[in-house]
């Protein structure tokens, strides 16, 4: 006669305890209390008549038994989770979570989120406004947007627009005491710095401009608080165009010279490889990429 298999909620607390080596902290994860995930582990101990974890000076280890177990366990897990997030992702309905740099949510998506809502009215968008490293792609995550090279590994990575970098300033800064009538002038301005100065260093050079001091001026966090500040007459922001374009359509921001450099790194589209061609991921995909195309024929 076949065994039959542990209890799911047992294992699950045996995972959760034995990757966190903390039962309070599996309980934290799976939102049940410390005593509830002991109960579990002490009834897949019985289950299986042998030791599992030994608590040894307030510290939670495995034994080799349990260590044993938790690694194929996991595998198992995983496998799991991967075969349900490609079956939600298959579905043509239901919610698609995005995430992506502040900056790009607010400046960009946002403006033509209800697009892809009259597109797609069976599909739910969720945006994450978030800061990540290049190629972090969470679990929770279906599709993310990415600024970098486009060199990551285990993932489908489309590029969005061409981007130029290039100088904007308030109206009332390009005709005030100090007018901005070449790019030697801009000595005479606050330079204001997204992340690092690096981007102002490079544009100058790269636009044969000395003189200028760019190790002056306040650095910002993200983009869109250098664009709030140039709007402001605050200084001169180094902007991506695509992303001050609502500023500049509005006024709030010009563009005082012709130069511009095209960036090294652009936004991407990312998700999962194995993901690309599924259900709710597909549909914002090409929404997005055929966005990106429309826009860029109509500059």
């Amino acid at each position: 006669m076949q065994r039959r298999l542990p209890p799911l909620n047992a294992l699950k607390a045996f995972e959760a305890a034995a990757r966190h080596l903390s039962f309070t902290k599996a309980a934290d994860e799976l939102f049940v209390t410390q005593a509830a995930v002991s109960h579990q582990i002490k009834a897949l101990e019985e289950y299986l008549s042998m030791k599992l974890f030994i608590r040894r000076n307030r510290t939670l280890l495995l034994t080799e038994e349990g260590q044993a177990y938790f690694l194929e366990l996991k595998d198992i897990f995983k496998s799991l989770q991967e075969a349900t997030e490609r079956l939600l992702a298959k579905g043509s309905k239901g919610a698609i979570t995005v995430a992506m740099p502040p900056s790009f949510a607010s400046q960009w998506l946002v403006p033509r989120i209800s697009r892809f809502s009259v597109e797609h009215p069976d599909i739910d968008v969720r945006i994450k406004a978030v800061d990540f490293d290049e190629g972090f792609l969470d679990d929770d995550v279906d599709v993310a947007i990415y600024y970098g090279k486009g060199r990551w590994s285990g993932v489908q990575a489309d590029k969005l627009h061409k981007e130029f970098l290039t100088p904007l300033c308030a109206p009332s800064l390009f005709s005030g005491p100090k007018p901005l009538s070449s790019l030697a002038d801009l000595k005479h301005h606050v330079l204001l710095h997204d992340l690092s100065r690096e981007a102002w260093k490079t544009w100058l050079r790269q636009v044969g401009v000395a003189g200028v001091n760019v190790n002056q001026g306040p650095v910002f966090s993200h983009s869109m608080l250098v664009l709030q500040a140039a709007a402001l007459g605050q200084g001169i922001a180094l902007a991506n165009t695509i992303l001050a374009r609502p500023e500049i359509d509005a006024g709030r921001l010009i563009m005082p010279f012709s130069e511009r450099v095209e960036s090294r790194d652009a936004f991407y589209v990312v998700c999962d490889e194995s993901q690309a061609d599924l259900g709710k991921i597909a549909a914002f995909r090409e929404w997005i990429l055929a966005q990106v195309e429309e826009e860029q024929e109509n500059v």
